[in-house]
C-alpha cells in the first residue's frame, strides 16, 4: 500500500503565478501563501487577508497582481527580486 501526500495545501510554483487571471479565488491565493482554505476565509473576513481582496457579490476575488507583489514575483522574468 502506497503512502497518500500530506493532505495540506500544496503550494503553487511562480510559473502557477504567472498564469493566474487578474483575480484569483481565495482558496488558490490561500495556497500561495502555504494556507488551506478555511484559514485564508477566516482572514479574508477578519479583514487580514495578506493581500487586496475584493467583493463580488456574495463571494470574493483576490487581485492577482497585489499577490505577486506581496509574495515578489515579478510578472516581467518570473523570477523573485534580488535582496
Amino acid at each position: 500500500m502506497t503512502q497518500e501526500a500530506s493532505a495540506g495545501p500544496q503550494e503553487l510554483t511562480i510559473s502557477d503565478l504567472l498564469t493566474l487571471p487578474p483575480t484569483t479565488d481565495v482558496k488558490t491565493a490561500g495556497k500561495a501563501f502555504g494556507m488551506g482554505r478555511t484559514k485564508a476565509y477566516e482572514l479574508v473576513r477578519a479583514g487580514a487577508f495578506p493581500c487586496k481582496v475584493v467583493q463580488a457579490g456574495r463571494g470574493y476575488r483576490v487581485v492577482t497582481a497585489d499577490l505577486r507583489r506581496v509574495l515578489g514575483v515579478q510578472e516581467s522574468t518570473g523570477h523573485a527580486p534580488a535582496a
